[in-house]
């Protein structure tokens, strides 16, 4: 009996770190309903104040005419202000796993007449990002929802020019209403992230003890 509990013990410290990593994070979207609450979270009025959606871009330093994917984009909220910084000659891609949230994205950058957007469907572990296509990936308060972090680094990774970045914006674990919904705090997501062929290049506080911005380097 205790040689199969030490079997046991050894098969589930064998089993990924990542499977499934961000359940508590995920439970409020696998209805529809579910996502219904999200998206009036999503569109709160406060959000522009909270989010402070220029001061993010500017920190980006998005230059005109790249391509800048929304990883994660949910109801859109971000599209606006990334096509304006894009400009004309660029391109935005907005990617979700979930068709409700994509069919907000589009009824809010049709309502802000976006003619430089685009929509993919990815799934939890493939962001289906075509390669080599991209100079910037934002996740925006969507790294803490990966379930398989490490699959979709890559595909992210595949998916920028050579010297291309990732900008991760996320929470801070102690600094979020409920700490076990975000599964990593701001070091624990470097380091993973630089693990998968990565470099960190810039971190700042976005909302000083809430929210944080890393911009990491494709290696």
């Amino acid at each position: 009996m205790r040689i199969f509990s030490l079997v046991l013990s050894l098969a589930a410290l064998a089993t990924p770190a990542w499977s499934q990593a961000a359940a508590t994070a995920n439970s409020g979207y696998k209805t529809h309903e579910g996502r219904e609450r999200v998206a009036q979270g999503l569109n709160a009025s406060d959000r522009e104040s909270k989010q402070r959606p220029k001061e993010l871009v500017e920190v980006l330093n998005i230059k005109p005419g790249s391509t800048v994917v929304d990883l994660g984009t949910g109801v859109g909220y971000m599209l606006p202000y990334l096509s304006e910084a894009v400009g004309p000659k660029g391109k935005v891609i907005a990617e979700d796993i979930f068709d409700d949230f994509l069919a907000k994205a589009r009824e809010n950058a049709a309502s802000h007449s976006l003619t430089n957007v685009e929509f993919i469907k990815g799934i939890d572990r493939d962001p289906r990002l075509p390669a080599d296509s991209a100079d910037l990936v934002m996740v925006l308060d969507a790294y803490h929802h990966f379930d398989y972090p490490d699959k979709m680094l890559a595909v992210i990774a595949k998916s920028l020019h050579p010297g291309g970045r990732l900008a991760v914006i996320d929470f801070y674990k102690n600094g979020f209403r409920d700490p076990a919904h975000i599964r990593l705090d701001q070091d624990g997501v470097i380091r993973e992230v630089e693990s998968n062929g990565f470099e960190l290049i810039h971190k700042q506080d976005h909302q000083p003890k809430v929210q944080y911005i890393a911009i990491f380097r494709k290696k």
